[in-house]
């Protein structure tokens, strides 16, 4: 059950593998938001599993009113230091009551972690999301060329797989585009886009490698995240843009 979950602990990086890389931070967050910006409209923000706050600093931007709701109070603490005029809440969001509807709420890489999405995405639909607003959801893909060489190579047993170091951070499913829109669906969402964030063959660690060198080029990194909108199959996360159902 959730309320025995340790979610400081699962922010914390394992002996093989890091709860966020580099790549996440200066290449992704920077993608996931190039393909958002299309659809933001006016109005105010809620960032749901908002971390230590380094993908709020991006949302800061574009809304001058901005809620987060973060399950670690450790994260929260950090955050709020960062950004004091955000408004923070600790809790679960099984539990959270918020006083008010949202016309943006985003949820990156975090839908991978509950032990109920339904219901949340249920909530997200029913009590959160205003009759104009749009549901920006964000998770890793299975199916990422990264993940399907591992297969390959041995290292995992299937492309949804579930590693002991992903368990550890809180994963309790790996998404496909089709099991996203499954979810999103049985939720009541109404799902209005649908595409992939950046075509990646290569694993984040040895992305964290390549970044620190002069291999990889911006035009490159663009040209990853271009190719990706043909293939969003083959994309690092896929992304759904939904409205109220």
């Amino acid at each position: 059950m959730a309320n025995n979950r340790d979610f400081n602990n699962e922010l914390k990086d394992t002996a093989d593998h890091k709860y966020a890389y580099n790549f996440d931070f200066d290449v992704m967050h920077g993608y996931m938001m190039k393909s958002f910006e299309p659809f933001f409209i006016k109005g105010n923000c809620l960032e749901l599993g908002s971390f230590k706050g380094d993908f709020t600093k991006r949302l800061v931007p574009y809304f001058d009113k901005i809620s987060c709701v973060e399950a670690s109070d450790e994260a929260v603490a950090i955050a709020k230091k960062d950004y004091p005029a955000i408004t923070f809440y600790n809790a679960l969001f099984e539990n959270v009551v918020l006083p008010e509807k949202y016309d943006n709420i985003v949820l990156t890489h975090v839908l991978e972690h509950l032990d109920n999405p339904v219901a949340v995405l249920k909530r997200i639909n029913e009590e959160w999301l205003s009759d104009k607003g749009r549901f920006f959801l964000v998770c890793p893909n299975a199916n990422a060329p990264s993940r399907q060489i591992a297969v390959k190579m041995g290292l995992i047993t299937h492309n949804a797989a579930i590693t002991p170091s992903e368990a550890a951070h809180g994963h309790q499913i790996t998404y496909t585009l089709d099991t996203l829109e499954r979810d999103a669906r049985a939720a009541g969402l109404k799902v209005v886009h649908r595409s992939g964030i950046f075509f990646k063959a290569l694993a984040n660690f040895q992305w964290d490698r390549l970044l620190n060198t002069d291999i990889i080029s911006n035009e490159y990194l663009e040209g990853c995240y271009q190719l990706g909108q043909i293939y969003p199959d083959l994309c690092s996360s896929i992304f759904l843009m939904c409205e109220k159902g």
